[in-house]
């Protein structure tokens, strides 16, 4: 197979982070994930640096071609890498807990609450294509979060997270991270209370994770472990970053 020759640039929706050992592309529209271990990343930061796929083997360039992680371009250009947060080797033990602890009570009208977030997540998830749900989930949030005109508190952001995770333990539908966190942006939305959606991951082993955060940083009910995943996608706040 002859080496490409052209030149190329992920799409805006995909996001490249580098762990070192590991490179994580993250596609946004889809949802797909995909590793490349230490040799396929070396190449594709060598051809980060001047966008010319040439850098890569043929069959990687082919490979992230055909699945959409990276386009055609006319011309030269560096592409973006997210360089991930170094933190020791924990060898998986410090996997987020999410949905294996029972919440703790809830006023009822917080439920009621946040099963019509859990709902409408839900049914953004279900009506159109399965490949693109986390594009569209991505886009709900984003619309939520500009229609908000005041930073939470995080006694308000605290409890519409309890409220919805309350909610998803009853749940027939898929309810983890990314769900509870898209349904907590959407049941503080309604009041036109902000919080920052976050999507990040890391590593040892790979893993994503979402949740929000209040303005000021600190993220909401979540374990100290959550601090070990990188940021790769925010919404709303101060560092909104669009896919």
């Amino acid at each position: 197979m002859p080496e490409p020759t052209g030149f190329a640039v992920p799409p805006a929706h995909v996001r490249a982070v580098d762990f070192g050992h590991v490179l994580v592309l993250i596609d946004y529209r889809t949802g797909q994930v995909r590793g490349l271990l230490p040799a396929a990343a070396e190449r594709f930061r060598i051809a980060a640096r001047t966008g010319h796929v040439g850098s890569l083997s043929g069959r990687l360039a082919d490979q992230l071609l055909t699945a959409g992680l990276l386009a055609p371009a006319p011309a030269a250009g560096p592409w973006p890498v997210t360089p991930a947060a170094t933190v020791a080797a924990s060898w998986g033990s410090t996997e987020h807990p999410a949905g294996t602890v029972r919440p703790g009570p809830v006023l009822t009208s917080a439920l009621l609450g946040g099963s019509g977030a859990l709902a409408v997540v839900a049914a953004v998830k279900a009506v159109g294509e399965r490949g693109t749900a986390m594009n569209r989930v991505v886009r709900v949030v984003e619309r939520a979060a500009s229609t908000c005109r005041r930073p939470a508190t995080p006694r308000q952001a605290e409890a519409a997270v309890r409220a919805v995770r309350a909610a998803g333990w009853c749940s027939p539908a898929r309810t983890a991270c990314l769900e509870e966190s898209a349904a907590a942006v959407l049941l503080l939305a309604a009041r036109r209370l902000a919080v920052t959606w976050c999507h990040g991951i890391a590593a040892d082993p790979v893993r994503l994770h979402a949740w929000v955060q209040t303005e000021d940083g600190a993220p909401v009910a979540e374990p100290e472990s959550t601090l070990v995943y990188t940021p790769v996608l925010t919404i709303g706040g101060r560092h909104h970053r669009q896919p």
